[in-house]
């Protein structure tokens, strides 16, 4: 319960943010207008994310006749799960990683590289497997494709405030003015860093939340503690060429980065996440 508080809060805090940002670009009807953006890009996230993952991602759906054994672990965690079994897709490439993505477990997909099939052992794969499937049953992709898709907009809305303001907006020398050139600044420099931090916070958190259900789900969370300490590893040394949008939704960053890019990273650090698997066993 208090992950999910924490969720709802931030989720709400994007939200304003957003209608802030509607606010000082144009006054109580640019914060109706966002509000309304803001409704419209949910509704797109809800129906379209995955779709815009997948294909991002050059994922390709396997049949069941080309990968028998991926197929049947799917299927068995699932009802480990009480899950229905989601679609299963591979991605090309030697680095080991994976995502989940759909809108709701009967809409849900699963996504894995060939180099994750050809580098983890069985029971390795199976706490990736079960960590994915813990997102669909935790409803995390919806919330963090929400999150990706306001956190844009923010940062949309701070370039158009920067824009306004090379061409004159919000200036003025009474004290509307002063506080519509106040709003402005705060739109340009801090809601995008605000938005940013409220979307690392979201996945972070339902990064932890997935980590345990996954393992309860596979049976063996030394097994998934075992497996993102080789992913990180591999991803570190060979980093996915990925849109950094879509970073945070695979089950390890994919990205390469130094100390401070990992301080503002959407993932949580891997020692932790391994400290609390290998203490649930």
């Amino acid at each position: 319960m208090g992950n999910t508080l924490k969720t709802f809060i931030l989720m709400a805090a994007l939200t304003a943010l957003f209608m802030f940002g509607g606010q000082a670009l144009g006054g109580q009807s640019g914060m109706a207008l966002a509000l309304v953006l803001a409704l419209g890009m949910n509704f797109f996230a809800y129906w379209y994310s995955d779709k815009l993952a997948l294909t991002m991602s050059r994922a390709q759906e396997v049949s069941y006749e080309k990968a028998p054994q991926l197929h049947e672990m799917v299927e068995k965690l699932a009802r480990n799960a009480n899950l229905p079994k989601p679609r299963v897709y591979i991605m090309p490439g030697h680095t080991p990683n994976a995502f989940a993505t759909g809108r709701n477990p009967e809409h849900a997909a699963v996504a894995v590289t060939e180099g994750l099939l050809e580098l983890l052992e069985r029971d390795e794969l199976e706490g990736v497997i079960g960590h994915e499937l813990g997102h669909i049953k935790n409803r995390d992709i919806l919330i963090s494709s929400i999150a990706a898709v306001m956190a844009g907009a923010i940062s949309y809305l701070a370039t158009m405030a920067q824009w306004a303001m090379i061409f004159g907006g919000g200036g003025g020398n009474d004290d509307e003015g002063r506080g519509n050139l106040v709003a402005m600044l705060v739109m340009m420099i801090v809601a995008p860093l605000a938005a940013a931090i409220i979307q690392m916070a979201i996945s972070r958190s339902r990064e932890y939340l997935a980590d345990g259900t996954g393992a309860k789900i596979c049976g063996h969370p030394v097994s998934l503690a075992n497996a993102l300490q080789r992913l990180e590893e591999y991803n570190h040394r060979l980093p996915m060429k990925v849109n950094p949008a879509t970073a945070q939704m695979y089950i390890v960053n994919p990205l390469a980065g130094g100390t401070m890019a990992s301080l503002f990273s959407t993932h949580p650090p891997i020692q932790e996440r391994v400290r609390r698997l290998r203490a649930m066993a």
